[in-house]
């Protein structure tokens, strides 16, 4: 067993709690050194340091008595410290309970289509692609461009007049020739002239929900969709809904 200074007082002796840190840390640096694995209880807790403390009155020097300013303050350190631990444990099991609340409610997304921040979206067999494009102010027309994930353009079309704000804007899928195009992830880019000068707009595209995933633990609630290879994050869905891409206009 690893020694504690039986002694206490304002003579100058080290405190239990600096003590107990001390044992703490010197244990750790000897489990790291030695690189085994370590069984069983790791860490001092409050019964370790109540029973210390005990043993500490029950062997001090009768000429240099424990303080009882000090051995309070030490009591109350310890305490404060062991109840920051178990708060710390308690705020990690509300948010678990909570990330898994929101990962239920998430779940009712599956099969709905979310709008999210971006150009790019994935066009089914036989559907096209939706999407919302925000205006900062009215304008004679704006032009649409869609492209392939290589770049290549396929399609251009005209929405003519908007005013400002948010529009919906729908591809049906196919390319200028009217042929329809196939499965796959596709851009449809915005663009307008501001003052004379082009311009490209914010873009936001539908997507559907294939499965929800509880995140890295973090706390996150995260949604898989079509034609995204990573998962995003919940909160960043602007809107939810069903859209009928497979009858888009024909744009």
């Amino acid at each position: 067993m690893n020694p504690i200074d039986s002694t206490g007082g304002a003579g100058g002796s080290t405190s239990y709690i600096d003590q107990l840190k001390a044992l703490q840390e010197k244990q750790r640096v000897d489990r790291g050194d030695a690189g085994e694995k370590v069984t069983g209880q790791t860490d001092l807790n409050q019964e370790d340091f109540l029973s210390l403390l005990t043993k500490q009155l029950a062997n001090q020097d009768p000429f240099k008595p424990v303080d009882n300013e000090q051995m309070i303050a030490q009591m109350a350190s310890f305490a404060t410290v062991d109840g920051i631990g178990k708060m710390n444990e308690q705020f990690g099991l509300l948010n678990a309970a909570m990330t898994s609340s929101q990962a239920l409610q998430a779940s009712s997304l599956v099969g709905q289509d979310v709008l999210v921040k971006g150009n790019d979206g994935f066009k089914n067999a036989l559907g096209g692609i939706a999407g919302m494009m925000k205006l900062p102010q009215a304008i004679n027309d704006v032009v649409v461009r869609i492209m392939s994930e290589k770049g290549e353009l396929l399609r251009t079309f005209n929405t003519g007049p908007k005013s400002a704000g948010d529009h919906r804007l729908e591809w049906d899928g196919k390319d200028q020739n009217g042929n329809a195009l196939p499965e796959g992830n596709y851009a449809m880019n915005a663009s307008t002239n501001v003052a004379g000068k082009p311009q490209n707009l914010e873009m936001s595209t539908y997507a559907n929900v294939n499965s929800v995933l509880l995140g890295n633990g973090d706390g996150n609630v995260m949604l898989n969709i079509a034609g995204y290879t990573s998962p995003i994050k919940l909160s960043e869905v602007l809107e939810v809904g069903k859209v009928n891409l497979n009858n888009a206009n024909k744009n």
